[in-house]
């Protein structure tokens, strides 16, 4: 689990890519202070498993559902990308709950300056479209943002100098390709919703019956 709050942007210092699958080694710095093998680090976003490191880099392998779903297919040597580490019990909760499991993509479709802020609109699909609200939160490449304005094709978010500073948004432009993750409450309240009750012998007669 993820909290969207980027730690530092490292670097695609290799790939390869085969037929469905691909391995990156990704190189970084703070975030291999305690590092181990099989830890989860966010990489744009989604949920990558340390599977080598050293004490400038980790490889990692992403799996065909992953590149699928996700922009990873598209990064190059020197692509630059948002890494944080999982979430450690204790420590505090600055975003959100990000699961690092992609939902898709969208596209950024306008950058507008404002002031010391910029907003980007970002186009996506209505199969996500349905769970963003206004107000409401949404990892975009793995950062916790908060969603300032929809329409029914898509979104808008503003961010803040340190966002753009700190993470590799400041390199996307119109047409960029971006890792969406909308609020996982939304999904699990609509499967709730949408399941048939089930029958159950707990009654309200049931239960006055024994004085409950």
């Amino acid at each position: 689990m993820f909290t969207g709050i980027i730690e530092e942007v490292g670097t695609i210092q290799s790939l390869r890519k085969g037929t469905h699958s691909a391995t990156f080694t990704i190189s970084a710095k703070e975030i291999l202070h305690d590092v181990k093998l099989g830890d989860s680090i966010s990489v744009n976003g989604v949920c990558l498993t340390v599977a080598e490191f050293t004490s400038n880099s980790f490889h990692a392998d992403v799996m065909h559902e992953t590149l699928n779903r996700s922009s990873l297919g598209d990064l190059k040597i020197g692509s630059s990308v948002n890494l944080e580490r999982a979430m450690a019990m204790g420590s505090r909760f600055g975003g959100h709950i990000v699961s690092g499991h992609i939902d898709g993509t969208g596209v950024i479709t306008k950058v507008k300056k404002d002031d010391n802020a910029i907003w980007y609109t970002i186009r996506t699909t209505p199969a996500i479209m349905r769970y963003i609200i206004e107000k409401g939160s949404i990892a975009v490449d793995g950062i916790s943002l908060t969603v300032a304005n929809i329409t029914p094709n898509d979104f808008s978010v503003s961010i803040i100098p340190h966002t753009a500073q700190h993470t590799n948004l400041r390199e996307k432009g119109i047409g960029s390709t971006v890792n969406l993750e909308v609020d996982c409450i939304g999904k699990y309240v609509e499967k709730l919703l949408g399941q048939p009750k089930q029958n159950s012998n707990i009654t309200k007669e049931f239960l006055l019956k024994f004085d409950y």
